[in-house]
C-alpha cells in the first residue's frame, strides 16, 4: 500500500525522493537563456520599430501588426504547445521550439518588406508557444527538492519579470550600434547556445504519453484566446467603441466558456480542471495576469517619457531600467527562498503588489522639468522590489505540485495569463492615456508646443495611476484568495510510504 506522509508519522518504509539530476543547475542556465530569448523579444523589437518602419516603408497603421502578430500566435497556441510537450516529450518540444524561433528570427532580420516581417513575427510567436511552456515545465520537473526549486524559480521569475527591461536595453544597443535587423538576428546566437545545451543536458520525458490530444478543446481555446487578444489589440488602434473590438471580445469569451464546458466532458482534456481548481494555483494565475497588465505602465509609457521628454537615447533608456531589474532579482531570491516558506503567499504576494502600487503612484509625480535621479530612479527601485515578490512566487505556486503529466499545460497557462494580461494592459492603458491627452488639449490651442508637451505628461501619469490601481486590485484579490499559512508540499514533493 502506498500513502503520502502528512502531519504525523507513519510506520513503514519511506522511499527516498527522486534523485536530483547532477546537471540541474546547468539545465537551469539553459532554460533561463531560452526563456530570456522569448521574453525579451516582446520589447526588443519595439525599440527598433521606428528604424524598421523607415527602412521598409510601412505605414503607422501597419506598425502595430509587428507587435500584434507575435502576441496573437503566442497567446492562441500556448496551451497546445504545453500539451504537446506533455504528450510527445519536453526535450523535443524545447529543441524544436528553439530552432523554429531562431529560424523565424533570421527570416525577420532578412525581411525585405512588411509582409515578410509580419510573417516572421507570427512564426516567432508560434514557436515561442512551444518553447516557453516546455522550458517552464522542464524547470518544474528537474528540481525535486523544495528549497532548490524555490531558488530555481526565483531565477526564472526574475527573468520573466525583468526580460522586458533587458529587451529595451539590448534593443537600444543593437539599434544604435548596428542596425534594427540585429534585434532579430541576436536570437540566432542565443538559440545556438540554448540548443547545444538542451541537446546535451536534457532527458526526454513523456509523462502524458498514454493520453491523446484534445482536438475540439485545442480549436476552442486557440480560437478564444486569438479573439480575446485580437479584440484588445483592436481596441488599442480603433478605440473601445468599435463593433469589431466588442465582437471579437464577445466571441472570444463565448469560445473560452465553451472550452471550459468541454474540459469537464473530454476523455483527454487539454487543460484538466484539476490544474485550475487548487485555490493557491488559481490565485497565482490571477496574480500573473494582473502583473502582466500593470507592468506595461512601466515599460511602455516610461520608455516614451525617457526618450521623448528627457531626450534619452535607446541605449540610455535601456540602462535606465537596470536598477529596477537589479531590485527585482534581489527580492525574487528573498521572496521565494526566505519569505514564502516562512509566512506563506497570503502575505508575500499582496505585500509585493502593495509595494508596486506605492512605486507606481509615486511615479505619477513626473513633469516636464523632472530629473531621472529624483523622479524616476527611486520609483523604479520600489516597483522592482514589489514585482520581485510577486512574479517568481506566483510562478512557483502556479506550477508546483502539479502531476508530472500536467506540468506542460500548467506552465502554458502561466504564460497565457502573462500574455493575455499584457494585451489587456496595452489596450486599456493606451486608450486611457490617449483620452487623457485629448481631454487636456480640449479648450487649448493644439498647436501650442507647451500644451502638447504637457498633454503627453498627462497621458503618462494617467497610465501610471491606472497601473497603480491594477496593482492595488492585485493586492486585495490575492489577499482574499490565497489560503492562510505556508504552502504545503505538493503531490510531487511529498515523501511516499509503502505499507
Amino acid at each position: 500500500m502506498t500513502q503520502t506522509v502528512k502531519d504525523g508519522a507513519l510506520t513503514g518504509t519511506v522511499d527516498a525522493p527522486p534523485a536530483a539530476s547532477p546537471k540541474r543547475w546547468w539545465i537551469l542556465a539553459i532554460i533561463a537563456i531560452a526563456q530570456l530569448m522569448v521574453v525579451l523579444d516582446a520589447t526588443i523589437v519595439n525599440i527598433a520599430l521606428p528604424s524598421a518602419q523607415a527602412d521598409l516603408g510601412f505605414s503607422d497603421a501597419n506598425r502595430q501588426w509587428i507587435v500584434t502578430a507575435y502576441a496573437l500566435a503566442f497567446a492562441s497556441l500556448l496551451l497546445l504547445g504545453g500539451r504537446t510537450a506533455d504528450l510527445f516529450g519536453r526535450k523535443p518540444a524545447f529543441l524544436i521550439g528553439v530552432v523554429g524561433f531562431a529560424a523565424a528570427s533570421a527570416l525577420g532580420g532578412a525581411a525585405t518588406g512588411f509582409g515578410m516581417l509580419v510573417t516572421a513575427r507570427a512564426l516567432q510567436g508560434a514557436f515561442g508557444a512551444l518553447l516557453a511552456p516546455a522550458a517552464l515545465s522542464l524547470l518544474n520537473t528537474t528540481f525535486t527538492d523544495a528549497r532548490e526549486r524555490a531558488r530555481a524559480f526565483s531565477v526564472y521569475g526574475a527573468i520573466a519579470g525583468a526580460g522586458g527591461a533587458v529587451g529595451l536595453l539590448l534593443g537600444g544597443v543593437l539599434t544604435d550600434a548596428l542596425d534594427w535587423r540585429w534585434t532579430l538576428y541576436v536570437n540566432v546566437a542565443i538559440a545556438v547556445v540554448a540548443f547545444a545545451g538542451g541537446w546535451i543536458l536534457l532527458g526526454n520525458h513523456r509523462d502524458a504519453a498514454d493520453s491523446k490530444l484534445d482536438v475540439p478543446g485545442t480549436v476552442l481555446v486557440a480560437g478564444g484566446l486569438f479573439c480575446l487578444v485580437y479584440g484588445f489589440s483592436n481596441a488599442e488602434s480603433h478605440q473601445w467603441g468599435s463593433p469589431l473590438t466588442w465582437g471579437y471580445l464577445v466571441v472570444g469569451g463565448l469560445l473560452l466558456a465553451a472550452f471550459s464546458w468541454w474540459q469537464t466532458r473530454a476523455a483527454h482534456p487539454l487543460l484538466p480542471l484539476r490544474v485550475l481548481l487548487d485555490r493557491d494555483r488559481g490565485s497565482s494565475f490571477v496574480a500573473v495576469l494582473i502583473t502582466g497588465a500593470g507592468m506595461f505602465g512601466v515599460f511602455l509609457f516610461l520608455t516614451y517619457y525617457l526618450q521623448l521628454n528627457l531626450g534619452f537615447s535607446p541605449t540610455k533608456t535601456g540602462v535606465a531600467f537596470l536598477p529596477m531589474v537589479g531590485a527585482l532579482m534581489v527580492t525574487a531570491q528573498l521572496g521565494t527562498t526566505v519569505l514564502l516558506p516562512r509566512i506563506g503567499p497570503k502575505t508575500v504576494i499582496p505585500l509585493g503588489f502593495a509595494i508596486a502600487t506605492v512605486g507606481m503612484a509615486w511615479l505619477t509625480g513626473i513633469g516636464l522639468g523632472s530629473h531621472y535621479m529624483s523622479a524616476v530612479l527611486p520609483q523604479l527601485i520600489v516597483i522592482g522590489v514589489g514585482l520581485g515578490l510577486v512574479m517568481p512566487t506566483a510562478m512557483q505556486l502556479a506550477t508546483g505540485g502539479v502531476a508530472p503529466e500536467d506540468a506542460g499545460v500548467a506552465s502554458a497557462t502561466v504564460n497565457a495569463m502573462q500574455q493575455v494580461g499584457g494585451s489587456i494592459g496595452t489596450a486599456l492603458l493606451n486608450t486611457l492615456a490617449a483620452s487623457a491627452a485629448t481631454g487636456y488639449l480640449a479648450g487649448r490651442n493644439p498647436a501650442d508646443r507647451a500644451a502638447r508637451a504637457q498633454a503627453t505628461i498627462e497621458s503618462y501619469t494617467t497610465a501610471f495611476w491606472w497601473s497603480a490601481g491594477l496593482f492595488a486590485v492585485g493586492a486585495v484579490v490575492t489577499f482574499l484568495l490565497y489560503r492562510r499559512g505556508t504552502r504545503q508540499p505538493g503531490p510531487d514533493d511529498a515523501p511516499v510510504v509503502h505499507m
